[in-house]
């Protein structure tokens, strides 16, 4: 009797405990006006260039912004934005996230790993974890906007991203012209419906290219496939990105391109997209 007495009492500690720390997550992301988080069903289609850049487009124009990055195993973001260097601040309840610039506040699993050549080998619960506590004890404050940085494809990371976010919570989808993405991508807009999560838009990266000395019009990746399948999913679509060697650059040196390269197409289409965003 004894036993069962005390087996009870720790069941009520427990479920005390989860109560206390989804009221802590509700409360937190009720501070957050807007929650998009940026995926896809291919890797490799520029998923966290565009994050990036759509973080620091809102954050010039004034915005308040988060930027989390929860690609658990290959956390990109810190060396896009120059920033692989820093750490945050841990406190006993709450984690400073790193800032950049003066409107954008930054949180990846890459500020926390001692090596950056080491793998993070995890399962399921334990990613689950990691976001929940990213998007719990973090100090993100008062935000116009938190843009999430998924891995590609539809498991754990994006699963449980948008499960704790919320059900205001909403979806960019990136992809490339390519049949091959294109079919990956599809996958992605049924995840999100059947997750109830609503998708504000299709986004072609890497969609054409124009030779800067000769000016000629190269469909390197094809063309069309992201607004092609846009009309045959029913969701909106968002624009095309062009190739720009730039924008790899920039990525691989750590300087924003929206930043540094205000003039150029694809700078400007990026902008467009954080200006339909906004209004």
């Amino acid at each position: 009797m004894q036993d069962l007495k005390m087996a009870s009492s720790c069941a009520c500690s427990s479920d005390k405990k989860k109560e206390d720390k989804d009221a802590k997550l509700k409360q937190k992301m009720g501070k957050i006006k807007n929650k998009l988080v940026v995926m896809s069903g291919k890797g490799g289609v520029g998923k966290s260039t565009v994050a990036a850049n759509l973080a620091a487009a809102l954050a010039m124009k004034g915005f308040q912004v988060g930027l989390l990055d929860v690609d658990v195993h290959g956390p990109s973001i810190p060396r896009l934005l120059s920033l692989s260097s820093e750490k945050p601040h841990i406190e006993k309840d709450y984690i400073e996230p790193v800032p950049w610039g003066r409107n954008l506040w930054v949180m990846s699993l890459g500020f926390l790993l001692p090596d950056n050549r080491e793998a993070v080998i995890w399962r399921g619960p334990v990613k689950m974890g990691l976001i929940r506590q990213f998007l719990q004890d973090v100090a993100w404050g008062e935000l116009d906007y938190l843009i999430v940085d998924c891995p590609p494809g539809t498991g754990d990371e994006p699963m449980s991203a948008l499960q704790l976010l919320g059900s205001d919570a909403k979806s960019i989808i990136v992809t490339t012209p390519q049949a091959v993405a294109v079919d990956d991508v599809r996958r992605s807009i049924t995840f999100c419906r059947e997750m109830e999560t609503p998708i504000l838009g299709i986004l072609e990266n890497m969609s054409s290219y124009s030779c800067p000395k000769c000016n000629e019009h190269l469909d390197i990746f094809n063309t069309g496939g992201g607004e092609k399948l846009a009309r045959e999913m029913g969701v909106t679509f968002l624009g095309g990105i062009p190739i720009d060697p730039e924008i790899v650059r920039s990525g691989d040196e750590g300087y924003i391109y929206v930043k540094t390269h205000p003039d150029s197409p694809a700078a400007r289409k990026m902008m467009d997209l954080a200006e339909k965003i906004s209004t």
